[in-house]
C-alpha cells in the first residue's frame, strides 16, 4: 500500500494561521480520500514558515467499486423532476426501478462506480482542496485564479513505497508540481527531489529545515533556557510567544541580548509587553531581584559572526521601543505626583463607555457606591473598597495604557503606590478585571474583591437594563465571562454575598445616575438639522423604581437663531432603560443561575441537583447554594440516597396522583393514633427525629449531617410501602396515610427539593 506525500511551498504564512492550516489539510483532505473509495492507516501534518505539509501512510492502491442506491420522485412527478434526477444519476428511464413507498411508487435508481487508480483520485482531491483551502485571508497573484494566503511556488506530491515513487499529476494553474523541494531560504542548497517522507525529512534538516513546529519550539526553549541559566538568570516562560516565534522561522538560532541599564527599573510587565508586542523577544529575569535584565530573540539563520550583528541591530531597535515607554512611564508618573490618581481619573468624564450607560466616570461612581456595599461580606473595609473602586479606572487615562492596552490595571497598581496608596487598594486596581476567564487567577484579598464583584456586577446590570443580553453564540460584550466572574469570585472566595440584594442595589444605583443620555430621531416635520436629540432622564422614583418624567430638547446650536422651542410628547419615545429597575434582579439572578450550572457541570455535578438546590430559600447566596449540591450531589451516589430518592418519588407520584383524582391537597397534618401497622408508627417517629435533626443541621449549615438524618429515613419508608395500602377503602386511614406521604415530601423538602431530581 503507497503512502502520500504532499508540500505546498510558498511565500511566508503568518504564524497565527499556521496550526489552524495544519489541522484542516489534514481534514479536508483524508475526508475527501476516505468519501471517494480510498483508506489510509495514519496521517501527520507539518507546517513551516514556507511549507505546508501532509504525509498519509498505507493509502489503498485504488479506490473500491460502490453501489449506491438513490431514492427520486414519484413516478407521477413532473418530468422536468424526472429529467433532474436522471442527469444528475447519468443513467435513462430504462435504467430506473420503480417501489412502492407509503406515499406512493417512486424511481429508486442504482449507481454502479467502478474503483480507480489512487493517483488518480489523489491528484483530483488535491487539486480541490487547494482551490477551496478555507485561508481567514488570500491573494492572488500573477495570471492565475487560485487564491492563497502567500504566493504560492511549487507542489510536491508523490505516492510512493519499497518500489519507488511515482509523481502525481496536480495541475493548478501554472504551478510547477513534481517531486521537488528547497530548503531554507538563505542557508539552503537550491531546489532536490524526494522520494518518500524520511527522504524529505532528512534532506530538508541538511538544508536547515526543521519540520516539525514542536521540535523548532522545543528547540528554542531548551538552548534560551541553558543560556539564562548559565548566567543565573531565567526566561519568562510565555507559551504563545513561543508557538508564534517557532512559526517565523525554519532553522532557529537563539541569541541573548543586554538591556539597557537605564531601562532596568521599568516595571518588569512593562518590559515584558514592550518586547512582546514590537519585537517577539522573551524576557529573561533575575529571580532574586525580579527585575528583567536581558531578552532573548530567535534569529531564522546562523551567520559568521555568531549573531553579533543581529543582536547589535534588535538591541538598537529595543533602544528605541523602551525609550519611548520609559517616557510614558515617567510623564504618566509625574501626573500621578501633581494631581494624584483621582486627578488623572477626572479625565474619565470624557470617556465613553457606552452611548446608553454615560461616561466612565458614571461608571466609577455606581462601582464604588457598589464596593462600599458588598465589602463588608467580603471582609473588606467599606472605606479602603471605595477608595480603591475611584481610582481602578484611572490608568485608562495614562499614556502607558494607551499605548499598552494590556497593562491596564496593572499600571494603576504601579501609579496607587507612587501616589501614596496602600493597604490592598494597589492591588486591587490590577485584580479588579480578574477572572478574566475559566483558568485565570481568582483574587483573594478582600479589597480586591469587593471591587471586583462591584465590577461585574454594575456591567451585568448596565447591559441587562439596555437589553444587550448575550443571544445565542453571541456576546459582544462578554457577559457571560463577567457572569462566570462573580460566580468564581464568590466560591473561590467562600463568600457569603446575598446578590439578590446586591443585584437590585446596582439596578437602583444605575437607574439614579442614568441622565443626559443621548437618543437620535427625527421629529415630526423632519426639519433640517434637528436629528440630533437630547433624552433627559429628570427623575427616579425609588419606590416604583421607574422614571418620574423626562423631557426632550434640541441643542442650542441646532436652532439657528430660531427662538421657537420644540416640544415633543414625551410618551412618543420610551426611556433608553428597556428593562425596569424591578425586574432586572430578577432577570440577572437567573442569568447567573445558568452560569452556575454550567460552571458545575464541569465539575461533576448533575444539572437536576442543581434545580433540586436553587428551588430553596436564599439561592442568591451562591456560596450556601453549592454547599447544599456538593453535598446533596454525594448523597445520592451512595445506596441510601438512592433508595431513598425512589421512596421519595412514589411517595410523591401517588400524593400527586391522588389530590389530581379528588380535586383536594393532602397538607394537612397525619396522626399517629390512626395508624395500625407498626411500619406505619416507626413512619411516624422517623419522621419526628428526621425533621428535628435536619431543621438543627440546616440552622448550622451542616449540610452533610442534615444527608445523615434524611438518611435514616429510608429504611421506615421501605418499610411502609411494603407493609402497607396506601388507598385503602377505609376513609379516614387513606386520608391519614396521603397525609403521611405528605409529611414525607415535607421533611425531605426542607433539604432540597427532590421533584427535581431525575433519578
Amino acid at each position: 500500500m503507497p503512502d502520500l506525500l504532499l508540500e505546498l511551498f510558498s511565500e511566508e504564512i503568518p504564524a497565527r494561521m499556521q496550526q489552524r492550516a495544519a489541522v484542516d489539510l489534514k481534514k479536508l483532505l483524508t475526508d475527501a480520500l476516505v468519501e471517494n473509495g480510498l483508506t489510509y492507516a495514519a496521517a501527520a501534518a507539518f507546517v513551516t514558515p514556507r511549507r505546508l505539509c501532509l504525509n498519509i501512510n498505507g493509502l489503498s492502491p485504488r479506490s473500491a467499486a460502490r453501489v449506491e442506491e438513490r431514492k427520486g420522485p414519484r413516478i407521477d412527478a413532473p418530468d422536468r423532476a424526472v429529467e433532474g434526477f436522471l442527469r444528475s444519476t447519468g443513467l435513462t428511464r430504462d435504467d430506473l426501478e420503480i417501489r412502492d413507498e407509503k406515499k406512493g411508487q417512486v424511481y429508486v435508481a442504482t449507481i454502479h462506480t467502478e474503483g480507480r487508480e489512487a493517483t488518480e483520485v489523489v491528484a483530483e482531491q488535491v487539486a480541490a482542496t487547494i482551490r477551496n483551502f478555507p485561508w481567514p485571508k488570500s491573494m492572488r497573484w500573477g495570471q492565475g485564479s487560485l487564491g492563497w494566503v502567500r504566493p504560492l511556488h511549487s507542489i510536491l506530491c508523490i505516492l510512493y513505497d519499497e518500489s519507488g515513487a511515482e509523481i502525481v499529476p496536480v495541475v493548478i494553474d501554472d504551478i510547477p508540481c513534481g517531486d521537488t523541494t528547497e530548503g531554507h531560504r538563505f542557508m539552503g542548497k537550491g531546489r532536490f527531489a524526494v522520494t518518500s517522507f524520511d527522504d524529505y525529512a532528512a534532506r530538508l534538516k541538511r538544508d536547515f529545515v526543521l519540520l516539525d513546529a514542536d521540535e523548532r519550539a522545543d528547540h528554542i526553549w531548551i538552548e534560551a533556557h541553558n543560556m539564562a541559566f548559565a548566567q543565573g538568570l531565567e526566561v519568562v516562560e510565555d507559551k504563545d510567544l513561543l508557538a508564534e516565534v517557532a512559526g517565523l522561522v525554519e532553522w532557529p538560532v537563539v541569541l541573548m541580548g543586554d538591556i539597557a541599564p537605564a531601562f532596568l527599573d521599568l516595571p518588569p510587565e512593562v518590559l515584558q509587553t514592550s518586547m512582546k508586542t514590537h519585537q517577539k523577544f522573551f524576557s529573561v529575569r533575575n529571580a532574586k531581584s525580579g527585575r528583567i535584565e536581558k531578552f532573548v530573540t530567535v534569529a531564522n539563520r546562523e551567520t559568521a559572526d555568531d549573531g553579533a550583528t543581529i543582536l547589535a541591530g534588535n538591541q538598537k531597535v529595543l533602544f528605541a521601543r523602551l525609550s519611548d515607554a520609559m517616557f510614558f512611564w515617567q510623564n504618566d508618573l509625574r501626573v500621578v505626583k501633581s494631581v494624584g490618581l483621582e486627578g488623572m481619573a477626572a479625565g474619565l468624564a470624557d470617556v465613553t463607555f457606552h452611548n446608553k450607560l454615560g461616561s466612565q466616570a458614571d461608571r466609577v461612581k455606581r462601582i464604588e457606591a457598589l464596593a462600599r456595599e458588598i465589602a463588608p461580606h467580603v471582609g473588606a473595609a467599606p472605606d479602603l473598597a471605595a477608595e480603591a473602586a475611584r481610582i481602578c479606572k484611572a490608568d485608562l487615562q495614562s499614556e502607558m495604557v494607551g499605548e499598552f492596552p494590556e497593562l491596564q490595571g496593572l499600571m494603576g497598581m504601579y501609579y496607587a503606590r507612587a501616589a501614596g496608596h496602600d493597604d490592598g487598594v494597589p492591588e486591587a486596581c490590577a485584580e479588579h478585571y480578574s477572572p478574566l476567564g475559566p483558568n485565570d487567577t481568582v483574587p483573594t484579598a478582600p479589597v480586591s474583591v469587593a471591587v471586583a464583584l462591584a465590577d461585574k456586577i454594575d456591567t451585568l446590570t448596565g447591559f441587562w437594563a439596555i437589553d444587550e443580553k448575550p443571544t445565542g453564540s453571541k456576546d459582544p460584550f462578554a457577559l457571560r465571562r463577567a457572569a462566570l466572574g462573580v460566580i468564581r469570585l464568590v466560591l473561590g472566595n467562600g463568600a457569603r454575598v446575598n446578590l439578590a440584594d446586591e443585584l437590585t442595589r446596582a439596578s437602583d444605583t444605575l437607574y439614579e445616575c442614568y441622565s443626559n443620555i443621548f437618543n437620535i430621531f427625527e421629529p415630526d416635520g423632519g426639519s433640517e438639522g434637528w436629528d440630533n436629540w437630547q433624552l433627559v432622564l429628570s427623575g427616579y422614583d425609588k419606590t416604583s423604581k421607574e422614571p418620574k418624567y423626562i423631557t426632550f430638547e434640541a441643542p442650542r446650536n441646532l436652532y439657528e437663531g430660531d427662538d421657537e422651542m420644540a416640544f415633543v410628547d414625551e410618551g412618543e419615545h420610551p426611556p433608553m432603560l428597556l428593562t425596569p429597575a424591578s425586574e432586572l434582579s430578577i432577570s440577572l439572578l437567573a442569568f447567573l443561575h445558568d452560569r452556575l450550572k454550567v460552571h458545575l457541570r464541569d465539575q461533576g455535578i448533575r444539572h437536576d441537583v442543581i434545580d433540586a438546590c436553587l428551588a430553596m430559600p436564599a439561592n442568591d447566596d451562591l456560596t450556601l447554594l453549592v454547599n447544599r449540591a456538593t453535598a446533596l450531589a454525594a448523597f445520592l451516589e451512595t445506596d441510601d440516597g438512592e433508595n431513598l430518592l425512589q421512596g421519595y418519588k412514589r411517595a410523591n407520584n401517588i400524593l400527586t396522583a391522588e389530590e389530581k383524582k379528588d380535586g383536594v391537597s393532602y397538607e394537612g397534618t397525619p396522626e399517629e393514633r390512626f395508624a395500625e401497622d407498626p411500619s406505619e408508627t416507626a413512619l411516624f417517629k422517623a419522621l419526628d427525629r428526621a425533621e428535628t435533626a435536619i431543621a438543627t443541621a440546616l440552622r448550622s449549615e451542616d449540610f452533610a449531617a442534615a444527608m445523615t438524618a434524611m438518611a435514616a429515613l429510608r429504611a421506615p419508608i421501605d418499610a411502609f410501602f411494603t407493609a402497607v395500602q396506601v388507598n385503602t377503602d377505609k376513609q379516614i386511614l387513606r386520608r391519614n396515610r396521603l397525609c403521611l406521604l405528605n409529611r414525607i415530601r415535607e421533611v425531605m423538602g426542607q433539604v432540597a427539593s427532590f421533584s427535581a431530581l431525575e433519578g
